[in-house]
Formats: structure tokens, sequence, C-alpha cells
């Protein structure tokens, strides 16, 4: 099965690789010390310590895998310098009935809708990819339709 490329900005891979090192460096030292704390104890079929701990862990491991498969995958958004058309990695400003709203456009990793970072992938960035200034874009959501003007590339 071909693995997904993950789109990441530069600041989206940093934070992966944070939380990974966080991850095999921190949490997973803390919760072993508590899996041997709770084996220390006794029974641990009645131990709802042990029981915790041990969920942590296959969290924790899950996550990591998934996360060095993400940075495995992942392909950097680069602007290159173009802000005449909307791309992956551009911030756009857009007038929406006549209310200015900045958003960037990011790969579904990275999407933050209420920090403004918006996926390629939703039904917002799809319609926004591959406009220009002064373009005005229908864009149906389950709300309903609106028009997105252009106002700015960068």
């Amino acid at each position: 099965m071909p693995t997904k490329e993950v789109l990441l900005t530069e600041e989206g891979l940093k934070k992966l690789q944070d939380e990974v090192r966080v991850l095999k460096d921190e949490r997973r030292k803390e919760v072993i010390e508590r899996i041997q704390e709770a084996v220390a104890h006794g029974d641990l079929s009645e131990n709802a310590d042990y029981a915790q701990a041990k969920e942590e862990q296959a969290f924790i491991e899950g996550r990591i895998q998934e996360i060095e498969e993400m940075i495995k995958n992942a392909q950097i958004i680069s602007r290159n310098g173009n802000h005449s058309i909307v791309s992956i990695g551009s911030t756009v400003q857009v007038r929406i009935n006549g209310k200015d709203v900045e958003y960037t456009i990011v790969g579904s990793n990275e999407a933050n809708p209420a920090a403004g970072k918006i996926s390629n992938e939703s039904l917002v960035g799809r319609s926004l990819l591959g406009t220009k200034i002064g373009d005005h874009v229908p864009v149906t959501t389950p709300s309903g339709v609106s028009e997105y003007e252009i106002v700015s590339i960068q």
C-alpha cells in the first residue's frame, strides 16, 4: 500500500520533531516509572494505576509511531516567492460579506482553523487554491454558499 505524503511547513515539521523527542525522552520514561511503581504494589488485577499507566504507554508508543511515519513521509511546503496565485503555504486575505479574514493554506496535519490555518483538503482551502488577487470565489460549505474575494496573497 503506497504511503501518503504529508504536507508540512518547516514550522510544522519542527513541532512534530519536538513532540516525538518529548514523547521518547520524557513521557516514555515517566510512564515506565509509573508501571514499575504499580508493579511494586502487588496484585495487578485490581491495580487501577497499573492499568492506566499501561494504557498511557500504549498511547505514547502509538503516537511515536504515527509521528515518525509523518516525518518520514513529509514533503516540506515552500513558497518560492510566488505571491500571485494561492497555493499550499500561501497566506491569503479574503473578504467575506465585507469582513476581512486571513487564512494560511497548510497540509491537513497542520490544520488549525482557530489559528487561521486551513487544510488544502478542506472545502474553503480547495476552493481558494489556484485563485488570484481580485478573484471572486464561490465557496460551498454546509452552511451554504459564500463569495470570497481574494484581497492579498503572501
